[in-house]
């Protein structure tokens, strides 16, 4: 199985006559995404790559039943992109977009609140199930169909942690890219949750990194569970010595008080497998299926 998104997914592209939009839908469609329509105001009625485009989200899913959007708009006009994909109910948004405003960020977790609306990014490479449905920018030709669901805080360290399920012939069930900016849609919990009630997800790989709260609040919602799939966790950043200050602005604000360290802590705490190098995964991957862990 899969969360979140598969073959029935129904996918509109905000934005989808931009440069960007057009060069990676052509991608997702040839992937065997179900890309139903397009939304770009102004240009509602023409057909774009053989989809139809509206010029609201409301109309588009009104005429094709979409659930789903990708949006490829500038950082400045995705409060707006959001609070329309929100108004027509759509239940999967992922932004592609970087640079969104802090202050835009926190109005829009305002907007979705009360909503079933889940929001992914931004800066984020987006979601993809293996073999059925890419929503955003992965390298799709990387990925297997398999059993471990992958949930990453780093882009580019989202694709090494495909590799490391490929090197142990495990694949991958989803993977989530939750986006590299300090204020996020959606956390680690949410896709956690569906992987640990996804009966052919046997085992999670979660990428951290130093900025935020986030992997201390998973660890605890880990830690609590009563019944536990393995988890597999490395914390980017954990490789600078100690008092070096990141880039990040989350550390920026810790100043430097919650390292990289105290994530693996809690994270072992509650009883998840910590590697120190991203490439002993697959090593950890290996022990789970061979019943050595």
């Amino acid at each position: 199985m899969s969360i979140l998104v598969n073959k029935n997914t129904r996918v509109l592209v905000q934005g989808i006559t931009g440069t960007q939009a057009s060069f990676h839908v052509r991608r997702s469609v040839d992937y065997g995404t179900n890309v139903v329509a397009g939304v770009t105001p102004g240009k509602g009625g023409i057909s774009y790559m053989d989809i139809p485009v509206f010029n609201t989200v409301s109309e588009a899913v009104k005429e094709t039943q979409a659930n789903a959007s990708v949006m490829f708009v500038p950082a400045k006009a995705v409060k707006s992109a959001l609070k329309d994909a929100v108004d027509a109910g759509l239940e999967l948004v992922v932004c592609i977009a970087d640079g969104v405003p802090i202050k835009d960020m926190m109005e829009i977790r305002h907007i979705l609140s009360g909503t079933p609306t889940k929001f992914i990014g931004p800066n984020t490479p987006g979601i993809i199930t293996p073999g059925e449905a890419r929503l955003g920018i992965f390298p799709e030709n990387i990925l297997q169909k398999g059993k471990v669901g992958i949930i990453s805080r780093s882009s580019t360290l989202t694709y090494e942690a495909v590799l490391e399920t490929n090197r142990a012939h495990q694949g991958q069930s989803t993977v989530i890219g939750l986006g590299d900016d300090m204020v996020i849609g959606m956390d680690f919990i949410p896709p956690l949750e569906m992987f640990m009630n996804d009966s052919e997800t046997e085992a999670v790989v979660i990428i951290g990194q130093l900025d935020g709260a986030f992997e201390e609040m998973c660890a605890k919602y880990y830690a609590d569970l009563s019944y536990k799939k393995p988890v597999i966790s490395f914390v980017a950043g954990n490789a600078i010595p100690f008092g070096h200050k990141m880039g990040y602005a989350g550390d920026v604000i810790a100043q430097g008080k919650v390292t990289a360290e105290d994530k693996k802590d809690a994270m072992k705490q509650a009883g998840m497998i910590v590697v120190d190098d991203i490439n002993d995964i697959h090593k950890k991957l290996l022990d789970i299926f061979n019943g050595n862990d």
